[in-house]
């Protein structure tokens, strides 16, 4: 009798493979590389996301309040995926064989799930509500989450898992801490109800 397990695993690491092939059509192409590193090292400790949070505040007492529901989003979403979830996996990170073309800091905490697309997730979500911007968020949040296989620190499985934790973490903040109504009553953003 097959084992699930197993079969579960080889299907993972196919996956995993395949994404990481066909990221390597990219590697090493000097804007493509300053691009995806840059967004890695923004995405550390979610740098990007408090900016940009911080960005907003400074639109009007409404935003004030997205970028502090950020905040502690962020917070919670950090304490979920490191002290807890990443505690539990200790998965290994992707090898890489090669000189790094640029700088990437090295985490040494388990590669699963990958916190950088989990933080990603969560932002986008929280500053996506009412907001004009929400397709900028949206294709930082794809790009600072996908540069995380680019750089070889996640396995595509890892930010895959990351995404699927993210929304749900981000779907949870927008429920326990609602943006108080528009004073124009107006609505510029996507609804995750």
């Amino acid at each position: 009798m097959p084992n699930p397990v197993a079969a579960a695993r080889r299907h993972v690491r196919t996956f995993d493979s395949r994404v990481d092939t066909a990221f390597d059509a990219l590697r090493g192409r000097p804007a493509v590389d300053r691009v995806f590193y840059a967004a890695s090292e923004l995405g550390d400790f979610s740098l990007v996301w408090l900016l940009l949070g911080g960005v907003r505040a400074l639109r009007s007492d409404r935003d004030l309040e997205a970028a502090k529901r950020l905040a502690v989003g962020l917070a919670a979403e950090y304490f979920a995926v490191n002290a807890l979830i990443k505690s539990v996996f200790r998965r290994r990170r992707p090898p890489w064989e090669a000189d790094r073309p640029l700088h990437v800091r090295q985490p040494r905490t388990s590669s699963f799930p990958s916190g950088h697309a989990t933080a990603a997730c969560v932002a986008t979500i929280l500053l996506s509500e009412d907001d004009p911007l929400w397709p900028l968020y949206c294709a930082v949040g794809v790009v600072v989450a996908s540069s995380r296989v680019y750089v070889k620190i996640h396995h595509a499985s890892d930010v895959l898992a990351g995404v699927v934790v993210g929304v749900a973490l981000g779907v949870v903040g927008r429920r326990l801490m609602p943006l108080p109504p528009p004073p124009d009553g107006g609505d510029d953003g996507p609804k995750l109800s």
